[in-house]
């Protein structure tokens, strides 16, 4: 049912729906979009999983983007966990401005604030094109001597507010104990779990009152 569900699109209407209510409310800061990846470990084998580097895990790797009070503004991005996160962000970034797009969001001119992970030119390019500002952390590990010319662009205090932030709603996420270990053997069911997940942290602002 869910996986009927996920193919004729409910489920992201669903999520795009939560959005948009919070857009209405004004209860969307998205002058500072915070992204950062995570893996699922998985319980059983199926489709859509790759063993996660030395951890010799198997899972999903998954990237969502959230503003600065813990909503989720994004559909995640589902990939095998043998996955580098650095190349999906390109992929991640569509959808966040198709998701975007259909609230009614205006992108342009905030900052998207990532991790170390993502610091490389495709991925700067890519938010400088959509017409964002990238703030990373330099990865030194990403290159072999200090380059030269001006630094990025980089603010630690925003920086610093992903700990609060995209980890906290990581951590929510893992209130749901169907989603701390991927149980289903097709990745559309986890990712509509996982999608119906992030809309009741969204809709947990409108259960207050």
């Amino acid at each position: 049912m869910f996986r009927f569900w996920h193919a004729c699109g409910c489920i992201d209407a669903i999520f795009a729906g939560s959005v948009f209510a919070l857009y209405r409310c004004d209860l969307l800061d998205i002058s500072v979009v915070h992204g950062d990846g995570t893996t699922t470990a998985a319980k059983k084998g199926g489709d859509h999983i790759g063993f996660s580097g030395h951890k010799r895990m198997k899972g999903d790797k998954v990237i969502a983007y959230c503003d600065r009070n813990c909503n989720v503004v994004a559909p995640i991005l589902s990939a095998p966990g043998n996955r580098s996160e650095s190349p999906l962000l390109r992929e991640a970034l569509d959808q966040l401005t198709s998701m975007a797009r259909a609230a009614g969001l205006d992108l342009r001119g905030n900052i998207v604030s990532l991790d170390g992970i993502y610091d490389c030119p495709a991925n700067r390019k890519a938010i400088f094109n959509r017409g964002m500002t990238p703030n990373i952390n330099e990865n030194s590990r990403g290159r072999k001597s200090t380059k030269r010319g001006r630094k990025q662009i980089f603010d630690p205090d925003i920086f610093e507010e992903r700990f609060r932030t995209i980890e906290r709603v990581f951590a929510w996420e893992d209130k749901f104990k169907r989603l701390l270990l991927r149980f289903e053997f097709i990745s559309e069911v986890h990712y509509a779990l996982k999608t119906l997940a992030y809309t009741l942290i969204n809709l947990r602002h409108f259960c207050r009152r």
